[in-house]
């Protein structure tokens, strides 16, 4: 496995933005969730924090500069007592969502060996247990969506449980993880341009979905870019034994990159309708570009994809740094045009 190197301009961009975030940032209120302060609502166990500390946890994997695992050790830490439980989080919420800052838990673990971390990941393995699911055996994304599949479940779910299953229950349900993709190539493929429907509603009964498919009628940008980061995530935690199901993934990485490929815009960035740039209110948007640049770049230096992907993930990178990241006179560092919710909703 190649190096992780910083070694671009861009590079020590962004390196500089999380730097910025982290030095006005706590566990109560964490300045890249800048909505959830807004609003003076307590914070929660979330998402959009496991990405955040996702990210600098990979920094610290570069860098090697303490104070990086020292955040995301104090900011995760705050939410997990001593016994494992989460503060805010209940599996009887049965959503996916959660999962998704819980494979932080892992890194963590094996950098301070602190057990409550450990335990941690136990309680999040039972939501796995109750979360319900289609008559297919994929998990709803909600309880309060029944029936319904969504792509960005994929990513919440699934490197946590690949990972968990192969490091603490003996690989015994790794084929039902990776049984979650086979379903999702099934249902959500579209045959015409190789994309993926955001979601599919299995009783059909959700006013957004195709009476015939199931699925929705769009193509989301970040919706593909969880796609494909689970992808790669689950695939890079599966033991080598696991050889069909690895080179299966591979192959559904390489054909999303492809189709995907097809729209990236000249400035690198792709729209947040990804194959209708023409349609009124679409614009190019960053966090989807910057999940497939995430996705393109670390399965090439995997070998999961070949290296022919690497340039549209660079010049994808390249461009949210260049047209998105702005550095102003006043000292303030801002990240322009994200999506903040795409969701399909529950009701009409």
């Amino acid at each position: 496995m190649t190096e992780l190197k910083l070694m671009t301009d861009s590079d020590e961009k962004i390196k500089d933005y999380i730097d910025y975030m982290i030095e006005n940032s706590t566990a109560e209120m964490p300045y890249w969730n800048k909505e959830k302060i807004l609003s003076g609502s307590p914070s929660k166990w979330n998402y959009i924090d496991g990405c955040m500390i996702t990210a600098i946890l990979e920094l610290y994997d570069i860098t090697k500069d303490k104070k990086y695992a020292d955040f995301a050790d104090s900011f995760v830490g705050w939410f997990i007592n001593e016994d494992g439980d989460i503060k805010t989080y209940s599996p009887e919420e049965k959503n996916l969502d959660h999962l998704g800052a819980a494979r932080n838990l892992f890194r963590l673990y094996d950098i301070t060996e602190n057990e409550k971390y450990r335990k941690a990941m136990d309680v999040f393995r039972h939501q796995l247990d109750i979360q319900p699911r289609t008559r297919e055996g994929s998990f709803w994304h909600k309880n309060i969506y029944p029936n319904q599949v969504w792509l960005d479940g994929l990513y919440m779910a699934e490197p946590f449980y690949m990972t968990y299953e192969t490091r603490y229950n003996r690989m015994r349900f790794c084929s039902d993880s990776f049984k979650q993709f086979e379903i999702v190539r099934n249902r959500m493929q579209n045959p015409g341009n190789g994309l993926y429907y955001h979601g599919y509603d299995e009783s059909r009964q959700m006013y957004w979905a195709d009476s015939n498919t199931g699925c929705s009628k769009c193509t989301w940008l970040r919706s593909m870019g969880w796609m494909m980061c689970a992808l790669v995530e689950t695939a890079s935690a599966m033991d080598e034994s696991l050889y069909y199901e690895y080179r299966t993934l591979g192959s559904m990485l390489k054909d999303a990159a492809d189709a995907l490929a097809e729209w990236q815009d000249e400035s690198g960035l792709f729209y947040q309708v990804v194959d209708h740039p023409e349609a009124e209110g679409n614009y190019l948007e960053t966090s989807g570009t910057a999940l497939i640049a995430y996705s393109l770049l670390k399965a090439v230096r995997l070998d999961l994809l070949p290296g022919r992907f690497a340039p549209i993930g660079e010049k994808a990178f390249n461009g949210i740094v260049k047209n998105k990241l702005k550095f102003k006179e006043d000292g303030v560092i801002s990240l322009s045009d994200i999506c903040l919710v795409a969701g399909l909703g529950g009701t009409a």
